[in-house]
């Protein structure tokens, strides 16, 4: 984004806060709010604010059209397929016509249109709105603003969490935020801007490089290290942006759900989706499977309702065949677990198998396509050349600063905070909380200044 953090740091959020702490009604700080959204997202996209704005008065107007007519189910499929619309013409459209393409050997253009940013939270989180007035969970808004500040609010529009309507639809018009809440709020923020600038940066440099050179570079530590550095990467850095996007609204007034709860300690796939982009997993539990039959009409439908999910749980991550694999290996596992007695296993084994077939599927989803992933494989259980030469794209990312963020990735990844917490009295757990985040902060601004800074993974999602 055009928008740089230090620019966000230093600037936009300071003047929003201290606006939105003298404004003297909950309306006049939900425009606030709402012009600071519209100002944020035009940074980034100032052509697809219209799309968004767009997208959220047909949502309202679609609320308001479920409660005067008795033709609902039909009102909801409208609403529904419109939103799904947008998605395939802006991000699926070149890869249907690249499909049709191969099929029929035909050589249909593609559209080539930009991604608008974060697309697929403001659309899943407009369909929530819907769906929860369809479903009688909340009443339809009358106040199209309303709306529209859910779908568009700042903190969490581009990367999430999916925030589902009938979570947040009281706090669009009754919230506060008292003193606890701006230091619970900051402190998260600083916490989610070091995960991201400190560990996720640091192992995106080595990341990206590991990744663009030809596979037959790579040996086997190259590769696995390759592997496990991405690991580290896609969790902190959407772990990051979502602890940023908690503490950002908690020092608003919105009391947002975690999404991430340490999924690398899982003992099987199934606890891994219980941990991991929480948001996420709960809205197509809530918004696809349960309406599919979920487990309640036989093995081979369940089966069949995992596949789907995941499938389009892939899908949803990019248009690509890559993530489309990356959601059905997950769905196959999930689905092997519900055959095999997974939960008896040994904790140790089951951790070793879920991070085994966790950091292998995502070898698949950060690879340009099956075929580098493949190559990659290939070269992690079979290149165990460690000469001199061999070595040196490995250790070329080896760095001291590399290997110091990583070490603290794997450290941080762990609920240690928890086990710290129970030794410390809660006076002094607080004292040394406020300290490390004062001092994270510092270094994170120490890093931004400097120029190290990459743009987020689910930006582009």
């Amino acid at each position: 984004m055009v928008f740089s953090s230090l620019s966000f740091l230093c600037i936009f959020f300071p003047v929003v806060f201290a606006l939105n702490q003298v404004l003297p009604t909950i309306k006049a700080k939900n425009i606030l709010l709402l012009i600071a959204s519209v100002v944020f997202y035009s940074f980034g996209e100032p052509v697809y604010v219209v799309l968004m704005l767009i997208s959220a008065l047909a949502n309202w107007a679609a609320g308001i059209a479920l409660t005067k007519t008795v033709r609902r189910r039909f009102a909801v499929v409208c609403a529904i397929v419109a939103n799904l619309g947008l998605l395939v013409v802006f991000k699926y459209a070149d890869m249907l016509i690249g499909c049709v393409n191969g099929l029929f050997g035909l050589q249909i253009p593609a559209t080539n249109l930009p991604l608008p940013i974060g697309i697929s939270f403001f659309t899943f989180q407009a369909m929530s709105y819907v769906i929860d007035v369809y479903r009688g969970e909340v009443t339809a808004q009358k106040n199209f603003l309303n709306v529209l500040l859910y779908i568009s609010f700042f903190p969490q529009l581009i990367a999430g969490p999916i925030v589902k309507y009938h979570d947040i639809a009281k706090q669009l018009s009754d919230r506060h935020a008292d003193v606890s809440d701006m230091a619970y709020g900051l402190r998260r923020f600083c916490i989610g801007l070091a995960k991201k600038v400190l560990i996720a940066n640091n192992m995106a440099v080595a990341v990206d490089y590991w990744y663009s050179v030809a596979p037959a570079d790579l040996n086997a530590l190259a590769a696995w290290m390759a592997a496990l550095a991405y690991l580290m990467q896609i969790y902190f850095d959407f772990s990051g942006y979502s602890d940023m996007a908690i503490g950002l609204g908690r020092m608003f007034g919105f009391h947002f759900k975690e999404n991430f709860n340490f999924p690398y300690i899982s003992t099987s796939i199934q606890e891994f989706w219980r941990r991991w982009h929480i948001s996420l997993s709960t809205w197509f539990k809530e918004y696809l499977y349960i309406p599919l039959g979920g487990n309640r009409k036989g093995k081979a439908r369940t089966a069949l309702n995992k596949l789907i999910v995941f499938f389009l749980c892939g899908l949803w991550h990019g248009a690509a065949w890559t993530f489309v694999v990356w959601g059905l290996i997950h769905g196959a596992f999930l689905m092997l677990e519900s055959v095999i007695p997974i939960k008896r296993m040994p904790r140790v084994l089951g951790h070793i198998y879920t991070l085994l077939v966790v950091c292998l599927a995502f070898v698949i989803f950060r690879a340009d396509s099956l075929g580098q992933a493949g190559a990659i494989f290939v070269q992690m259980f079979s290149a165990w050349d460690f000469t001199s030469a061999s070595m040196i794209v490995l250790m070329r990312q080896m760095t001291p600063v590399f290997v110091v963020a990583f070490v603290c990735a794997v450290i941080a990844s762990m609920p240690v905070k928890d086990v710290l917490q129970n030794k410390l009295s809660s006076r002094k757990s607080v004292y040394v909380s406020y300290a490390a985040s004062a001092a994270l902060l510092v270094l994170c601004f120490l890093s931004l200044s400097s120029g190290a800074y990459n743009p987020f993974i689910y930006f582009r999602f």
